[in-house]
């Protein structure tokens, strides 16, 4: 049986490879959520209300400041741990199952796993003592804010980016992972590990359709633009050889380098900044405090490393510097 499952493991880049390619032809597949564009305005008319006036952010990673040190259950008094989270018996987080390496289920056991079940195992583990006192529930992207206001879910650990636009409806946690735009390239090019958007001039870049990749790749003067529906068809497109390249955020573009080892995430410098933030009910400040608490000891203490190594090194080099904090909300 050992032996049939090394078999199977070793040939799983080239399953999802296929799986990808049922995709694109309709089947399901691994598909990577991207935030769309915003829709268009409709025009204007003398009739319309006047805009709302805009709202102010100066720093969408500044957070609430976190506990002193980590209190005990019985310590706790805040209604939402006491009597929702700690009378429960389990915290439930709302996560992804098909970005893979972040949050996708695995083939063999079943279960969820990658960096963001990482997070929010260690955030259960504060609480109760066990990182098993967790329901995940798998949602979309759009399910992230409406889960959150109407407390479906204690909290969001789902590649989800801090936005002055969020924080008017949600809390987020400190900044845990700072992601942005990278390059994923065949290792057939020259000097594949070191290109950026720049130096592909004349070469076919992929991003999917209608999203913020797709925006910015266009700014870019130099590559073919190539669009498919989601990062997976453009992984398919790149196999087939209708495409040099894709672009999009790093942790996307690190799942798709994990399932076909024939590309590479270039080391070039991301041309945005995504900072990733565990997302909260917006009234539950003392939850933000007490996850911001469990955040700064994961980083202090070294695991934060250990689980980027765990899921990211092997696609994305040798790990960074934990995102530094920002409080004073």
């Amino acid at each position: 049986m050992s032996a049939l499952v090394t078999a199977l493991r070793r040939r799983l880049p080239a399953l999802v490879a296929v799986a990808a390619l049922g995709a694109l032809a309709g089947c399901s597949g691994v598909t990577y959520a991207e935030t769309p564009l915003p829709p268009t305005a409709p025009p204007s008319s003398s009739s319309a209300a006047p805009p709302a006036p805009a709202q102010t952010c100066d720093n969408a990673t500044q957070s609430y400041a976190p506990l002193p040190s980590l209190p005990s259950r019985g310590q706790i008094d805040d209604p939402t741990m006491r009597d929702r989270i700690i009378k429960r018996g389990y915290l439930v987080v709302g996560v992804s199952a098909d970005t893979y390496l972040f949050g996708a289920r695995d083939p063999f056991s079943g279960g969820i796993t990658g960096f963001d079940i990482d997070m929010a195992r260690t955030v259960a583990k504060a609480i109760f003592g066990d990182p098993n006192k967790v329901q995940l529930r798998v949602i979309t992207a759009a399910d992230r804010l409406p889960l959150l206001e109407s407390r479906q879910v204690d909290m969001v650990a789902r590649n989800m980016s801090m936005t002055c636009d969020r924080w008017q409806k949600i809390a987020f946690s400190a900044e845990y992972y700072r992601s942005g735009q990278k390059v994923l390239v065949s290792k057939a090019l020259p000097g594949a590990k070191d290109l950026s958007l720049a130096d592909l001039k004349g070469r076919r870049v992929c991003a999917p359709a209608g999203t913020t990749s797709l925006a910015k790749l266009e700014q870019v003067k130099g590559p073919v633009v190539v669009t498919a529906p989601t990062h997976t068809a453009c992984l398919v497109l790149l196999q087939q050889g209708k495409a040099d390249a894709i672009t999009g955020d790093d942790t996307v573009l690190a799942g798709l380098a994990a399932q076909d080892p024939n590309t590479v995430v270039t080391s070039a410098k991301a041309i945005t900044v995504e900072p990733y933030g565990l997302g909260l009910n917006k009234a539950d400040v003392y939850l933000a405090r007490y996850v911001n608490r469990v955040i700064a000891d994961l980083e202090a203490s070294g695991e934060w490393k250990k689980i980027y190594d765990r899921w990211l090194a092997g696609q994305l080099g040798p790990a960074p510097a934990p995102p530094t904090p920002v409080y004073g909300r």
